[in-house]
């Protein structure tokens, strides 16, 4: 796990949540990706979070398929005056927006999600692809920042024991499994889902709503 990523519903619930970590000392990272603004910290155990909200997607710039996203400096001061909204705990619409990975090659990593899993790649970085569904910004992040054939951590190590892709019906999920043993992935049938391995060993359970 690189970090996951909360999606705050408004800029407003953004204002509010930084005033707050701000108040109770956490040390913070912070980033203008142009197609959102994003707060970084880590939790005791040292999982990366990241706390974010997005600009309306009709202020996103799209060229080829591809999504522009930078790393820009924060307009925190902006960002703090935008509201004087207090801080009572997530928000009911904050949203699981992404995941970002650690993965040990980027071309074994592209045809598993892109040619497995069926997710489009909207962003290329020096050493990270940005894939999504539906013209999103990007739902997994996956980067070889740690190291080109970094290897997966031990079993016991702190962090992503697994994670989750939800279908809409079974004849997708069972289509899915199929394109990835045609590929040579191997998918284990569990109580009531599938279990696949991604190239650097990230566990991915296929289920459905």
């Amino acid at each position: 796990l690189y970090h996951f990523a909360i999606l705050l519903p408004s800029r407003a619930d953004l204002s509010a949540f930084l005033k707050h970590i701000i108040r109770v000392g956490v040390q913070l990272g912070a980033s203008d990706h142009l197609v959102s603004e994003a707060l970084y910290f880590s939790d005791p155990d040292g999982n990366g979070i990241e706390v974010y909200r997005d600009r309306p997607s009709n202020e996103w710039s799209w060229s080829n398929d591809q999504v522009k996203m930078v790393t820009d400096p924060l307009d925190g001061q902006g960002i703090l005056m935008e509201s004087n909204k207090e801080w009572n705990g997530l928000p009911e619409d904050t949203v699981m927006g992404h995941i970002h990975l650690h993965v040990s090659h980027l071309d074994s990593t592209e045809d598993f999600y892109i040619n497995g899993l069926g997710f489009d790649i909207v962003t290329r970085y020096p050493g990270a692809l940005f894939t999504s569904t539906g013209k999103y910004h990007h739902h997994i992040g996956l980067n070889v920042w740690n190291g080109e054939g970094a290897p997966a951590p031990s079993s016991n190590t702190v962090g992503l024991n697994w994670y989750s892709l939800v279908y809409p019906d079974e004849a997708t999920r069972l289509a899915t499994v199929e394109k990835l043993e045609t590929l040579g992935y191997q998918v284990n049938k569990t109580d009531d889902d599938y279990e696949v391995l991604d190239p650097s060993q990230n566990r991915i359970r296929l289920i459905v709503k």
